[in-house]
């Protein structure tokens, strides 16, 4: 099944001509911060999980990607000629279609391409407001369940292999605190501890 949400013949044939696919293995690197970002990728297989990292290389979960969508973020750097403020890395296997800069804005002639980019923005606004609503309004166990929530959506399984430390870097706070609070989580039956294991009830 062909997760591209396009049905335009003309669009599909430059989509066929102009754009390239590839690979990337899990837990591999396909945006970093800082590098200029010459395509936009949508995924065709697999999921993307986009983090926001600082200057000071501690990094916030924002949102991932699966097959059909695309990261706002890299749209607006190439539209805007910026360099990338968000990593992207594969959960798993994951194959994307590369879409580069110079076409970004000239297949706005086609209303399914305006349409898929203008709804990509407001998902992923929608999206990072979430994350926002998080970080400013809720405990951090909410901000903990709502992180194993999306990797184990993103994974299909509610046992995900994580550390308290992965946890502690992309929620940008400290690994004893993450600690504490999943041995509290475990004991309110929300989760279940493994060795580098985490499972939700």
């Amino acid at each position: 099944m062909n997760p591209l949400p396009f049905t335009d013949p003309k669009l599909l044939d430059e989509i066929k001509r102009f754009t390239r696919t590839k690979t990337i293995k899990a837990g591999e690197t396909l945006i970093a911060p800082g590098e200029k970002v010459f395509f936009v990728p949508i995924v065709l297989k697999g999921v993307l999980r986009i983090i926001r990292q600082g200057l000071d290389d501690k990094e916030i979960f924002l949102y991932h990607l699966y097959p059909g969508q695309t990261c706002a973020m890299a749209i607006n750097c190439c539209q805007a000629d910026k360099i990338s403020a968000v990593k992207a890395i594969a959960e798993d296997d994951t194959e994307v279609l590369q879409v580069p800069v110079n076409l970004i804005d000239d297949w706005f002639k086609y209303p399914e391409w305006k349409m898929f980019v203008n709804s990509t923005y407001g998902q992923r606004f929608t999206e990072l407001i979430e994350v926002v609503d998080l970080i400013a309004f809720s405990n951090m166990d909410k901000q903990v369940l709502h992180y194993l929530k999306q990797r184990g959506k993103a994974a299909g399984t509610k046992k995900i292999n994580i550390t308290h430390q992965q946890i502690a870097d992309e929620l940008h706070t400290h690994r004893e605190a993450i600690s504490r609070l999943l041995r509290t989580m475990e004991e309110k039956n929300l989760v279940r501890l493994g060795r580098n294991t985490i499972e939700l009830l």
